[in-house]
């Protein structure tokens, strides 16, 4: 199973240094970028980010970047 695209570019979020963020997978979640359990029984599973500093970084939104969770630019390769 392929994880759902909501979206074919990154999410720039906010990140505070020292909190864990989870990222979502399967591309089922209304929260996104992070999980809100929608992939229960899927097979996906979030993915964890911890925030070493207080800066903005861009979870990926096509769920298909090579550098999980963060965006590797894999959406401009997408139909």
């Amino acid at each position: 199973m392929d994880a759902l695209i909501p979206q074919k570019s990154p999410y720039a979020t906010a990140v505070e240094a020292g909190k864990s963020y989870y990222w979502c997978s399967c591309g089922q979640s209304k929260s996104q970028p992070f999980c809100d359990g929608s992939h229960k029984g899927s097979g996906f599973t979030p993915v964890k980010y911890e925030a070493t500093d207080s800066k903005t970084v861009y979870f990926c939104g096509c769920k298909q970047s090579g550098n999980k969770p963060l965006c590797d630019g894999a959406h401009k390769a997408l139909a």
